[in-house]
């Protein structure tokens, strides 16, 4: 088996894995979301940690996708600000609730909390900070990476605690401890990350079986057509205006 085999082969075993798995979790996300287009509010997400930053902007102003999908795009956690900036900031206690407060969620508002591991402390403190709030929480994480990791990993917030004991809904993306998963021969590391490919999968997932329940409920919600695409702009810009106002980073 080539190399590029056996990493395709390792991507689709994991994402059937979720598949298999997550069914039950992805339908209770699903409602959650669906009641939040009804209301007509918007469904923030946010992914603290360099490449979890990536997932926040997979269902964010996409191709697609939902357009009452609000990201959060903190600029301490992102690698346009530097890679090691990033991860300094992600183990800073204290800064996820910062983050959650400049957003001020409230009582009825409904987070998506992204990241690999589950365990970095900007994550834990949003998950805390928006639960008190009285937001809802929908955590996608690995809860084998999370639970496989000691409780004194320099990277883990000072309660110890892990994003799927925090959430409302667990979605749980069996991302492995290390996250890259192929051996090159004379390579020490193991190389060939998945995660982005988790995550990416993941929330997609969610994002359709929203849409499928908005239709069940006989609402067909306003998505994204791509910019690029024939009449894009002019499909957009019959709701743009409408988020533009509320939708911070749009």
């Amino acid at each position: 088996m080539s190399i590029v085999d056996g990493y395709l082969t390792k991507i689709s075993t994991l994402l059937d894995s979720i598949r298999a798995a997550e069914g039950r979790a992805i339908a209770r996300a699903a409602d959650l979301l669906a009641d939040q287009v009804m209301r007509d509010r918007l469904v923030y997400v946010y992914g603290p940690g360099g490449h979890s930053n990536l997932a926040s902007q997979e269902i964010f102003f996409r191709a697609g996708g939902l357009m009452h999908v609000s990201a959060i795009l903190d600029e301490g956690t992102l690698l346009s600000s530097g890679a090691l900036r990033s991860m300094a900031m992600e183990r800073t206690p204290g800064y996820g609730r910062v983050v959650v407060a400049d957003q001020a969620l409230q009582e009825g508002d409904l987070l998506i909390l992204v990241n690999a591991y589950g365990i970095n402390a900007a994550l834990i403190d949003a998950a805390l900070s928006a639960r008190a709030a009285g937001a809802q929480l929908v955590g996608v994480s690995s809860r084998a990476h999370a639970e496989e990791t000691a409780r004194d990993h320099p990277a883990r917030h000072p309660s110890g605690e892990n994003l799927h004991d925090l959430v409302d809904v667990h979605i749980d993306t069996k991302v492995p401890v290390g996250d890259a998963v192929v051996s090159v021969e004379g390579v020490a590391e193991e190389m060939g990350a998945v995660s982005t490919f988790a995550n990416a999968f993941t929330l997609q997932w969610l994002i359709l079986s929203t849409a499928e329940r908005l239709v069940e409920r006989g609402v067909e919600p306003p998505v994204w057509r791509s910019g690029n695409a024939p009449g894009g702009d002019e499909a957009n810009a019959r709701f743009i205006d409408g988020f533009r106002a509320r939708s911070r980073w749009l």
